[in-house]
C-alpha cells in the first residue's frame, strides 16, 4: 500500500488504485496524511472541503467521506499495513507508517542527499526524490484554503530540488544535463529568479554564453512587464559574473548579496544602484529604454526575443482548483527513444500544434506519447486530457459525442449541459479551450476526419496523436508534425529485457541478449513477452530462447503485417502455458467488448469463475492480459488477434456464451436496483444459463455495474445484432433500464434504436413493444416529443397483439405524457385510466402505482385536485416497500398540491414538506427539489429554500 499527495491523491494497491471518488474525499484523505499520525480537527477539515461557508451539515458529509475510507482502507487489508483511521472525540488521526507516504520518502532522500560527501552518490538520491512526483501536488483534490498553502510548500520544496540537482550536474562537469532540467522548470516559472540564474550559469558552463545572455534579458523584460521590478541580485549578479566571463566555481550557487532588493528599496535610496548591475539592465536610473544602455546603440531589449518552445505558463491564482489530468500512468520500463522524444519537443513548439507519432502496431506509439506528456507536466497548467480512440481495435470506435462528453465533463460542464450534437459538443470544447493551455493525447486514431473533430481552441494547447495510420490529410489540413517511430534499435531493444530480467542476467550473456533483441524484430511488445517468459525460468539461457526465436525467423524478418513479429513471439509464450489458460486465452479473444471479468471469462470457456480467475492469472503473468482495476482485466489488440486465431472454430459458441452471461448478470443487476418491477421478458428458448452468476449487494452496486459495463454491454449487443442473434441483442438493451431511467439524458436513443432494428429481425411484437415504450420516453426526455408520439402510438397496438397487458399499460402511460406535453389532456386522462384498468386486471402492484401517479399528475394539471388526491391516496394504500421510496416521495408531492389547490394550506404544506423529507433522506434529490419547489409558491420559509439550494447542489455535483 502506498499513499501518494505528490501528483494525483491516490492510494495505490497490488490491485491498483483505491476508487477514492470525489474530490472532496481526495482533499479529506490529502488533509489527514499531511498530518499523518497526528489528530486532524474537525473545524480544520471543514476549512481543507469547502472554500466558502461550509454548508449545515458539513459535519454528515465529512462522517461520511471518513466512512467510506475507513472502508476503502479495510478493503485493501490496511491493518496488514500498520494503516488506521481513527476518530479521536471531535478530530480524526490516519496512523501509517511514513515509509507509505511519498511526500515523506521525498523528504527522507532529500536528506539523504545531503549527507552525501560526493555529487555522483547525490545525484542518484535527488532524481529518485523527484521520481516519486506524477503531476502538481495533490491533485484530484479540491482545494480549500489549508491544502493550497501545503500544496505551495511541497511545490516549492520540489524546486528547491530541481535548482539542488542542477548544481549536483554542475558540480560532476555535466552542465548540459543541468541546462536540460532547469530549461523545463523555467518555461514553467518564469518568474522565479533563482532557477533564471541557475539556468544561465549552467548555460554558459556548457559553452552556450549568448542563449545565457539571452536568458537574462528575457526574464529581466518579464519582471518588469509583470511585476514592475528589477532584477534582484541573485539574477543581476550572476549576469555580472558571465559578462566576466568568470562565472564562480563549477557547481556552485550565484553569490547572494546581503542587501535588500532593489524592489524592496524605499524611494530615493540607491539600493537600485548594484555595483553587479550591468548597463542596461534596468538596475540604474534612466535604463528602462533602449537610448537609456551604456554604449548607445540598440539595446538586448529592443530585439524581440525568439518564442520559446513552448508557452511559458504562468503560476496558477491561488483558489483555482488543480488542474484536470486523464492521463494514464506513465510507462514502466521505458527505454530509448531519447531522439523521438527531442522530437516531439520540438513538434510542440508554435501555436497549437498538432503533434503526430506514427507507426506500426506493438512500435510503442502510446508508450512514446505518455512518456513524454508524463515528462512535461508544468508545460500544461490547465491539464492534460487523454482518448482511446481505438481506430484499429476489434472493438469498434468509440461514438464522437462520447469522446467530447469525457472531455467536457473533465472541463467541469454540467452532464445536463453537453450537447447531444456532435458539432455542437465540439464547438462547446473549442470554445472551453480557447484560452487554456492544454494537451490532449488522442491515441489509436484511423482517419484524419476523427482527429479534427477533437482539436482543441486554444493556440497554447498542444494536441499529441498516434496511428498507425500516416493521416496525410492531417498534415494537409492543420499543419499536422509527423514523428515517426520504428523500431527499437538493438542497443535499447537489450536495454528493455535488462530492465525485465535484471542487468547481471542479460550481461552474462551480452551476445545472446542482442541476437533476441534482433530476433523480436525491436517491437517493445514482443521484447516484453519474450522477456516475462525467460523471467518465470530463470535456469533457462538466452541463448536458448534466441535458439527457439530462429525458428520463426522467416516470419520476423519482414514486419510487413503489424502482428507478425507479436505473433510469433505470443506463440512461444503461449506454448508453455497450462492448457486451461490457453484455451482461455483462445476464448477471450472471441468477446466483443474490451474488459473481462471472471464471470464474463467463464461464460466465454465454458468454465466457472474460480477456474476463469485462475486462468487469467496465469496469463496476466506472462503479461499477455492486463488487469486495470481489481478483478478487471484487458487484452493488447495484437494479442486479441493472436487469440482469436488459436480456435476460430468456437467464436460463435464463444459468443452465444458470453451473450446469455449478460443478459444473466442485467437481469440480477435490474431485479436488485428495483426489486418489484415486473420482468422484461421471458428468456430465449436455447438460454445457456452461466455456472455462476454475480450477486449484487445492494441498489448502489447494481447500478455501478450497468454505468461500468455501459460500453461493453453496448458492444456485444452490437456483436448479437451482426451475428443474426437478434434475440439477445435486444434483450441485453432493455435489461439496462434501471441506469436509463436513472440518467435518461445520457444518450441511450442510439443503443434502442439498434434494440428496436433486433425486435423488427425477430417479427417479435412483444419486443417490439417493449422497446418502443422505452425509446418513446427517452426521446420525451431529450425534448423528441413528436418523434415521441410517432413511435408510441404504435406501442399499445403492438402490446395488444402479443397478449402483454402490463406492456400495454406502460405504453400508455408513456403515451399519455406526451400527449399531454400536445396539449391533448383528455385523450391523455383516458389512455392513463385505461392504463390502471390493465393493471388492476393483472394484479400487479408496481405497475399500477405507476399508472396511478401519472394519472393523479394529470388530474392536477387538468384543475381536478380532489380526483388527483384521490388516486395518490388509492396508490399510496397500495403499501409501496421501502424500495418505492422515490414513487412515495412523487405521490406525497401530488397529495400536497392537490391540499394546497383544495384551499387546506396547512395540510398542502405538510405533506410537501413529508414528501421533501423522505426524497432527502432517500438521496432522491430530484424529488426533493420538485417538492420544495412547490412548497417554496406558498411559502417563503428560510428552511425550505436552503434545502432547496442544498438538494439542487447535491444534483449539479452528482452530474
Amino acid at each position: 500500500m502506498e499513499f501518494r499527495l505528490l501528483g494525483t491523491v491516490s492510494v495505490e494497491t497490488l490491485t491498483g488504485p483505491l476508487p477514492l471518488g470525489p474530490a472532496k474525499r481526495r482533499s479529506l484523505l490529502a488533509a489527514l496524511l499531511l498530518s499523518a499520525n497526528t489528530p486532524v480537527s474537525l473545524g480544520r477539515l471543514t476549512e481543507c472541503l469547502w472554500d466558502d461557508e461550509p454548508p449545515s451539515q458539513a459535519r454528515g458529509v465529512i462522517q461520511g467521506h471518513v466512512s467510506r475510507l475507513r472502508a476503502l482502507l479495510a478493503g485493501a487489508d490496511a491493518e496488514a499495513y500498520g494503516v488506521e483511521l481513527a476518530t479521536l472525540g471531535d478530530a480524526y488521526v490516519l496512523r501509517a507508517p511514513e515509509t507509505l507516504l511519498d511526500s515523506q520518502r521525498f523528504e527522507e532522500l532529500l536528506m539523504l542527499a545531503r549527507e552525501q560527501r560526493g555529487p555522483a552518490d547525490a545525484v542518484l538520491m535527488l532524481k529518485e526524490a523527484l521520481s516519486l512526483w506524477q503531476g502538481p501536488a495533490l491533485s484530484g483534490a479540491f482545494a480549500g484554503p489549508p491544502l493550497r498553502v501545503a500544496a505551495h510548500s511541497l511545490e516549492e520544496s520540489r524546486l528547491a530540488t530541481v535548482e539542488q540537482l542542477a548544481r549536483a550536474y554542475g558540480a560532476l562537469g555535466e552542465h548540459h544535463r543541468a541546462a536540460a532540467l532547469l530549461t523545463a522548470e523555467t518555461a514553467a516559472h518564469p518568474l522565479r529568479e533563482s532557477l533564471a540564474a541557475e539556468l544561465m550559469l549552467a548555460l554558459f558552463r556548457a559553452g552556450r554564453q549568448s542563449e545565457a545572455l539571452d536568458r537574462f534579458h528575457r526574464t529581466r523584460r518579464l519582471l518588469a512587464d509583470e511585476l514592475g521590478i528589477d532584477p534582484g541580485h541573485e539574477l543581476a549578479d550572476a549576469y555580472a559574473l558571465i559578462l566576466r566571463g568568470a562565472p564562480g566555481p563549477t557547481g556552485a550557487a550565484p553569490p547572494k548579496s546581503a542587501g535588500a532588493s532593489p524592489a524592496a528599496a524605499p524611494p530615493g535610496s540607491d539600493a537600485s544602484a548594484s555595483p553587479a548591475a550591468p548597463p542596461g539592465s534596468g538596475a540604474s536610473p534612466g535604463a528602462g529604454s533602449p537610448s537609456g544602455a551604456a554604449g548607445g546603440g540598440t539595446d538586448a531589449a529592443a530585439t524581440a526575443p525568439p518564442r520559446p518552445p513552448f508557452p511559458a505558463a504562468p503560476p496558477s491564482p491561488a483558489g483555482e482548483p488543480h488542474p484536470v489530468d486523464l492521463l494514464p500512468r506513465a510507462p514502466r520500463g521505458f527505454h530509448g527513444r531519447a531522439a523521438e522524444l527531442a522530437a516531439l519537443s520540438r513538434s510542440a513548439a508554435g501555436e497549437a500544434p498538432v503533434c503526430l507519432v506514427t507507426g506500426p502496431a506493438g512500435v510503442g506509439k502510446t508508450a512514446l506519447a505518455l512518456q513524454w506528456a508524463h515528462r512535461n507536466p508544468a508545460l500544461f497548467p490547465d491539464g492534460r486530457l487523454f482518448a482511446d480512440l481505438r481506430g484499429f481495435s476489434a472493438a469498434g470506435e468509440p461514438a464522437l459525442n462520447d469522446v467530447l462528453r469525457e472531455f467536457l465533463l473533465a472541463l467541469g460542464v454540467s452532464p445536463r449541459r453537453v450537447p447531444e450534437s456532435v458539432p455542437a459538443a465540439a464547438a462547446l470544447f473549442r470554445s472551453l479551450t480557447a484560452r487554456r493551455r492544454l494537451l490532449v493525447v488522442l491515441d489509436n486514431a484511423r482517419d484524419s476526419a476523427t482527429v479534427r473533430t477533437l482539436l482543441p481552441g486554444g493556440a497554447d494547447c498542444v494536441t499529441l496523436v498516434t496511428s498507425r495510420h500516416r493521416l496525410e490529410g492531417l498534415i494537409a489540413s492543420d499543419a499536422a508534425r509527423p514523428v515517426p517511430l520504428d523500431t527499437l534499435e538493438t542497443d535499447d531493444g537489450t536495454a528493455l529485457l535488462a530492465g525485465v530480467l535484471g542487468e547481471e542476467r542479460v550481461l552474462a550473456e551480452p551476445v545472446a541478449a542482442r541476437r533476441l533483441s534482433e530476433l523480436c524484430g525491436g517491437l517493445p511488445l514482443a521484447l516484453r513477452v519474450t522477456a516475462a517468459r525467460l523471467a518465470g525460468r530463470p535456469r533457462w539461457t538466452l541463448a536458448a530462447l534466441a535458439g527457439e526465436l530462429a525458428d520463426e525467423r522467416g516470419r520476423l524478418a519482414y514486419l510487413d503485417v503489424d502482428d507478425t513479429g507479436v505473433a510469433a513471439a505470443l506463440r512461444l509464450t503461449v506454448q508453455h502455458l497450462p492448457p486451461g489458460a490457453v484455451h482461455q486465452l483462445a476464448r477471450l479473444g472471441h468477446h466483443p467488448g474490451g474488459h473481462y471479468d471472471p464471470y464474463a471469462a467463464a461464460a466465454l470457456a465454458g468454465t466457472d469463475p474460480v477456474t476463469a480467475r485462475e486462468a487469467l492469472e496465469q496469463l496476466a503473468a506472462a503479461h499477455l492480459v492486463t488487469e486495470t482495476a481489481p478483478g478487471r482485466w484487458v487484452l493488447h489488440d495484437l494479442v486479441r488477434l493472436y487469440a482469436r486465431s488459436l480456435d476460430p472454430a468456437s467464436a460463435r459458441e464463444a459468443l452465444i456464451g458470453v451473450l446469455d452471461h449478460c443478459i444473466a448478470t442485467a437481469l440480477a443487476a435490474a431485479d436488485t436496483a428495483e426489486p418489484g418491477g415486473e420482468p422484461c421478458f421471458v428468456l430465449p428458448e436455447d438460454f445457456r444459463r452461466p455456472s455462476a452468476v454475480q450477486d449484487f449487494a445492494d441498489r448502489a452496486e447494481a447500478m455501478r455495474w450497468l454505468a461500468t459495463e455501459r460500453e461493453d454491454l453496448a458492444l456485444t449487443a452490437l456483436a448479437a445484432r451482426k451475428a443474426g442473434l437478434d434475440d439477445r441483442a435486444w434483450r441485453i438493451i432493455l435489461l439496462q433500464w434501471p441506469q436509463m431511467v436513472w440518467r435518461v439524458r445520457d444518450s441511450w436513443s442510439p443503443l434502442l434504436e439498434l434494440a428496436l432494428e433486433s425486435a423488427r429481425a425477430e417479427k417479435d411484437a412483444y419486443a417490439e413493444s417493449r422497446v418502443l415504450t422505452l425509446l418513446g420516453w427517452v426521446l420525451t426526455e431529450e425534448g423528441r416529443t413528436a418523434e415521441a408520439a410517432a413511435l408510441l402510438e404504435r406501442s399499445p397496438v403492438l402490446a395488444r397483439e402479443a397478449g402483454d397487458p402490463l406492456g400495454e399499460a406502460t405504453a400508455l402511460v408513456n403515451l399519455a405524457v406526451v400527449q399531454a406535453e400536445l396539449g391533448d389532456l383528455p385523450t391523455a386522462l383516458e389512455n392513463c385510466a385505461r392504463a390502471v384498468e390493465l393493471t388492476r386486471g393483472e394484479g400487479d402492484r408496481h405497475t399500477e402505482m405507476l399508472t396511478l401517479q401519472h394519472l393523479a399528475r394529470m388530474h392536477l394539471t387538468a384543475h381536478r385536485p380532489q380526483e388527483a388526491l384521490d388516486c395518490a391516496r388509492t396508490a399510496l394504500d397500495l403499501g409501496p416497500e421501502h424500495e418505492e421510496a422515490a414513487r412515495r416521495s412523487l405521490l406525497l408531492a401530488v397529495c400536497g398540491e392537490a391540499r394546497l389547490a383544495l384551499g387546506d394550506e396547512e395540510d398542502g404544506i405538510r405533506l410537501l414538506d413529508r414528501a421533501a423529507q423522505e426524497a432527502e433522506r432517500d438521496g432522491y434529490d430530484e424529488g426533493a427539489v420538485r417538492a420544495l419547489e412547490a412548497l417554496l409558491r406558498v411559502s417563503a420559509r428560510t428552511e425550505f429554500r436552503r434545502r432547496h439550494d442544498e438538494a439542487l447542489r447535491r444534483l449539479a455535483e452528482e452530474s
